[in-house]
């Protein structure tokens, strides 16, 4: 049987599980508030990972050997994480163009990470636009 996102989230430490529950509800009531269609929640490398027909891989992950980060990845082939970086350069750390690193003790920048997400979600859609039509 192959393993689900569930099992993987269940295999992280309790204190991880949560922060991963908490960025999962946020990646799924995006897409839903949005009207993403044919939004998949599946595993990809390992990791939960959410696609759909009109944008671009979300995945989460934390690490053992980072014990304090936990990540939400993006497509390294994009400028949806070069983007974020001009948009929220003085609030996200980042992992070089293909992360986000958010800290488990800190609390979770969900506005921020909300406009990620989507852009993410709709980028097939929005990737001609300047700023992928931040505003």
């Amino acid at each position: 049987m192959l393993p689900s996102v569930e099992d993987k989230i269940n295999s992280y430490p309790e204190n991880i599980q949560s922060r991963m529950l908490e960025l999962r509800a946020l990646i799924l009531s995006i897409a839903d508030e949005n009207k993403i269609d044919e939004l998949e929640e599946t595993l990809k490398w390992g990791e939960p990972a959410y696609l759909t027909k009109h944008g671009s891989t979300v995945r989460i992950d934390w690490k053992s050997k980072h014990p304090n980060n936990f990540f939400i990845y993006f497509n390294c082939k994009t400028t949806l994480v070069e983007t974020f970086k001009e948009i929220y350069f003085d609030v996200l750390n980042f992992e070089g163009n293909r992360a986000i690193v958010l800290k488990v003790d800190g609390p979770l920048p969900k506005n921020e990470l909300a406009v990620c997400i989507l852009m993410s979600l709709r980028y097939h859609k929005i990737k001609h636009l300047p700023l992928l039509g931040y505003t």
